[in-house]
């Protein structure tokens, strides 16, 4: 069977599974707070309970693993191989890597069953465990543990704009409704702290990615952007942009990073087996060391969806954002 029969049927298994695997938990009773109604949370850490019943657990061959689309997938192919290559002799599978073009391609595809490991970004790891059974557990971090990063609202020298208030009349440029710094915090903390809304104070508009923002403010398309600003150190890292061409007017405070999991119902060996992966996995001279030390990113530190991001949760409170599944 070629691979990509073996990835047809694995999301062809995955959604007869979840098809099956519905009515059950509607029909018993079973705490979820915001989560999906296929999904139970009895041990109350907002994500989506492992199944009891081995024949709902999913044991696919090749594994699917995707990172959050904030930069050039074709990067970040070259970059996770190493580790790709170390998660295929831990789990006995072949790993493939999904290049996502946006973040709600890769909510559906974990949701129907395509995708089973993956890093969400900040902003969509609440809805990738709402609606898709997304089992966060690990975080990016520095030799000494330091993790997270700050959103930042930039524009280019000469634009006119001096101080956040000085973007009213202009456009400010987001990445996507489902980014934390590209959309979300920069519009709570707008609203909040400077009584700035968009379409009324500013004109918003939507690069699609964090690098397309950065890349526009630095060749001056547009005025202003609110960006993360471990992406924009990567990218003056790589000579992408020189850090002359913008200019930083706003900082937040430190936010967790993507978060890196599993959908719920895989086979419970394999959970584990992803998992030792992450935390034995060897950074020193590798390809994600060489790409992720730009940004000061070189271990997996072990974390938890219900206290690291609960300031995500707020943020998402402020702007009234449901976590409904389509």
């Amino acid at each position: 069977m070629t691979k990509l029969k073996h990835i047809l049927a694995s999301g062809a298994a995955a959604l007869a599974l979840l098809a099956a695997a519905g009515p059950a938990a509607a029909q018993e009773d079973c705490p979820r707070g915001d989560l999906d109604q296929r999904f139970c949370d009895r041990d109350g850490d907002l994500v989506a309970d492992t199944p009891t019943d081995a024949s709902q657990w999913l044991d696919p061959d090749p594994l699917i693993f995707a990172y959050t689309p904030v930069e050039d997938p074709a990067v970040y192919k070259t970059a996770w191989s190493d580790f790709l290559d170390f998660l295929a002799e831990k789990t006995g599978k072949e790993i493939v890597f999904f290049p996502v073009q946006n973040n709600a391609a890769q909510i559906e595809a974990m949701r129907s069953g395509r995708l089973h490991i993956s890093g969400f970004n900040t902003g969509s790891n609440p809805l990738a465990v709402n609606c898709a059974g997304f089992h966060p557990f690990t975080i990016m971090a520095s030799n000494d543990g330091h993790f997270g990063y700050e959103m930042e609202i930039i524009t280019y020298p000469g634009s006119g704009i001096e101080k956040v208030e000085d973007i009213k009349g202009h456009q400010l440029a987001f990445s996507s409704e489902t980014s934390n710094s590209g959309y979300k915090a920069p519009s709570a903390i707008l609203k909040s702290d400077y009584d700035m809304v968009a379409g009324r104070d500013f004109e918003p508009v939507f690069s699609g990615k964090h690098d397309n923002t950065i890349l526009g403010v630095a060749n001056k398309d547009y005025p202003a952007g609110a960006i993360a600003n471990s992406v924009m150190q990567r990218m003056i890292e790589r000579d992408v942009i020189k850090p002359e061409q913008v200019v930083s007017i706003y900082k937040s405070q430190t936010f967790p990073t993507t978060g890196f999991g599993v959908v719920y119902n895989l086979k419970p060996e394999l959970q584990e087996q992803i998992r030792q992966a992450f935390f034995e996995f060897q950074w020193d001279g590798t390809s994600l060391q060489e790409e992720f030390s730009k940004s000061g990113e070189e271990q997996f530190i072990e974390m938890n969806y219900k206290d690291f991001w609960d300031v995500i949760r707020k943020i998402d409170a402020a702007n009234g954002v449901s976590y409904a599944c389509e």
